[in-house]
């Protein structure tokens, strides 16, 4: 791994000095939009230092609203902890600039369509040649080759592609065309894969001391998050399983999942439906899958006279597994997210914002959002210098970049 001179302290805030998994680690971001910096944000939360290259326009979704402390919330929750160095790698001083970064780095991650980086110069082969012990993942719509490898693809397209959005359509009520896009799941799951992928190579790198290359595909991401719908479709079932459906509240939806036969009896007696512990409808799992709807409408006809709070306040004390349908503002604020610091508090004193922390918790180690956040090329001669002993008046930087194919 890199020594500590390469990953300066100036990554992390003074408010925590215990162990960070990833310190000494550095990581040259090539990555742009959502997956890539979703993954590098993951390892800049835990230490590492993350140099995110970006061109002298900067990642699209700087742009992108909403703005405080001058910089995008949206762009910030993707990369606070990072570096930004802009590096216009459309010229040949850019892209010498860039390889020699990646000399000095454990972790290069791109998002690039296939062939992209090779046509730069930077593609794994030439970039491990020079540093053998290079962990270098690349992140695609459907891989780095087959017939669809230069495919563009967008998380949009990939639910689309996969299966994924007409697997939601077949659950819902009389659909007439599949659902909008607006929660890219594709580009979450790749992030969490290629973060995954990224600690078994270094893990790796211990016991052998070489890199590798990690090719890893939005598509089959998406794929095999289908578990059941790949057995369904090699084994066609002459009717769906049971799905969880809302039920009306007097104020809203609740989600009632009492699916299990051993959450029946507490159902019954929570909703004054003392009859259903003798309805031959509901004695077995099999006649409970098989009247569902049935089940539904009488737990509906329960909740819908009560607030979501008061449905799910009672059946969660009967041992029923039950939600009132929140808004996100409203997630953010539940008691259980402040308990478990869920969420990081960044930005200037007279512009914070939350931004959501890793899920996972480790109990000996530091894994949280940095209160970084990086303006457009703030540390290009920070890095440069640092990093190839190059004097800040050596470093050209062109007024456009080039064209560049994202995934």
């Amino acid at each position: 791994m890199s020594s500590p001179q390469q990953s300066p302290k100036s990554n992390l805030d003074d408010r925590d000095s215990r162990h960070e998994p990833l310190a000494g680690v550095r990581v040259i971001d090539f990555s742009m939009i959502m997956s890539g910096p979703m993954c590098t944000r993951a390892l800049a939360d835990a230490g590492a230092d993350v140099v995110k290259i970006e061109p002298p326009a900067g990642d699209m979704l700087r742009k992108r609203p909403p703005h405080r402390s001058d910089i995008s919330t949206y762009f910030a929750s993707m990369n606070c902890g990072k570096r930004s160095v802009v590096v216009d790698l459309s010229t040949v001083q850019g892209r010498e600039i860039a390889l020699r970064l990646s000399d000095q780095a454990d972790v290069v991650v791109e998002n690039f369509r296939p062939g992209v980086m090779k046509r730069l110069g930077l593609d794994f082969e030439t970039v491990a040649a020079r540093n053998p012990r290079l962990i270098y993942c690349s992140i695609s719509g459907f891989g780095q080759a087959g017939p669809r490898a230069h495919q563009p693809a967008f998380a949009p397209v990939i639910h689309a592609s996969s299966g994924f959005d007409l697997t939601n359509m077949a659950y819902q009520r009389n659909p007439d065309r599949p659902a909008n896009n607006g929660v890219f799941v594709a580009d979450v799951l790749a992030a969490a894969h290629a973060t995954s992928a990224i600690h078994l190579a270094l893990y790796d790198r211990e016991k052998t001391g070489r890199g590798q290359h990690i090719d890893l595909s939005m598509m089959d991401s998406i794929v095999g998050m289908l578990t059941y719908e790949i057995q369904l479709a090699q084994d066609p079932a002459s009717k769906l399983r049971p799905v969880y459906q809302p039920v009306r509240s007097r104020d809203g939806f609740v989600m009632v999942a009492a699916v299990m036969p051993k959450f029946l009896p507490g159902l019954f007696e929570a909703i004054d439906f003392p009859e259903g512990l003798s309805d031959p409808r509901f004695a077995t799992a099999e006649a409970g899958e098989a009247n569902w709807i049935a089940l539904l409408d009488i737990i509906e006809a329960w909740t819908s006279e009560r607030s979501g709070a008061e449905c799910e306040a009672t059946l969660m004390r009967a041992g029923v597994p039950c939600a009132k349908y929140r808004t996100v503002a409203e997630a953010i604020a539940d008691p259980q997210a402040t308990f478990r610091g869920s969420f990081e508090r960044v930005g200037s004193s007279s512009e914070p914002f939350l931004v959501a922390n890793q899920p996972y918790k480790l109990s000996g180690s530091v894994i949280r959002a940095r209160q970084r956040l990086p303006q457009l090329g703030e540390h290009t001669n920070e890095v440069i210098a640092e990093t190839l002993g190059t004097g800040a008046g050596e470093i050209e930087r062109p007024a456009r970049s080039g064209e560049l194919e994202e995934r």
